[in-house]
């Protein structure tokens, strides 16, 4: 006779089924830093042209992360039952009786991250030739701007010089003190083909008793009155008559 199997499901008067719990907790915090490409560098030079050149981005980036529970505790009080049989009786004696409590660590704590870093990118054209070419068109831009720039700086400095001479040779000038006297202080006239009025002085001394023309009588009688005669303008390559020979 085979005896009936059988399953024990209590020990003692307690029940014994395994009934297992599995808890997980955790936190994922994902952080990403997006580096934007920048369009390349571009120079203008007028007339249309333009080039690009390399391109540096650098981006300095700081991030950080902090988490933390309320409210705070570090330990709690974890009970410790009275699972005494003092009489051998399979039961407890005193069930959910509570002897003491033992201090046991929760592992809480404040999670803090810093991120500190520099991305960079290097961007450059591919099309070298390309870019020759450019660079060479805004050279001969640039050196027709110059020569323009210096064509017109002549036409001001002739123009200059011709109504400076035009107002000098009229006794025309701009007074020392004046801000606009250094415009014509440059401008030097030479080969004046008249003599403007002037005034000479004449000393009896001086005048000739013998052939007595026009201009020397006019002469004389000054001297003897002991004045000055002012004479007319003259050309320059004629000898003034204000200036008689001398014995």
């Amino acid at each position: 006779m085979t005896p009936a199997s059988a399953l024990a499901e209590t020990v003692g008067g307690v029940s014994a089924t395994a009934s297992p719990i599995a808890n997980s907790t955790g936190s994922v915090t994902n952080q990403a830093i997006q580096v934007l490409q920048g369009p390349y560098i571009t120079n203008q030079y007028g007339d249309g042209i333009s080039c690009q050149g390399p391109t540096l981005n650098v981006t300095p980036f700081v991030t950080g992360s902090g988490s933390y529970q309320k409210p705070y505790e570090p330990y709690y009080m974890d009970p410790v039952y009275d699972m005494r049989d003092l009489n051998d009786d399979g039961s407890l004696d005193n069930p959910g009786n509570i002897l003491y409590h033992v201090p046991t660590r929760t592992g809480q704590k404040d999670n803090y991250n810093l991120s500190v870093g520099v991305s960079a990118t290097w961007s450059k054209p591919l099309d070298k030739k390309q870019q020759d070419l450019c660079k060479k068109a805004a050279e001969n831009h640039n050196a027709l701007r110059e020569q323009i720039l210096a064509n017109r700086r002549l036409e001001f400095e002739l123009t200059r010089l011709s109504k400076c001479g035009e107002m000098k040779k009229s006794g025309i000038s701009f007074h020392p003190k004046s801000p606009y006297y250094a415009v014509c202080a440059d401008v030097v006239v030479q080969n004046v083909d008249t003599v403007p009025s002037h005034r000479h002085t004449i000393s009896p001394s001086t005048v000739s008793s013998s052939s007595p023309s026009h201009g020397s009588s006019h002469s004389a009688r000054a001297s003897a009155l002991g004045g000055t005669v002012r004479l007319p303008a003259s050309p320059a390559s004629s000898t003034p008559s204000s200036q008689p020979s001398s014995r």
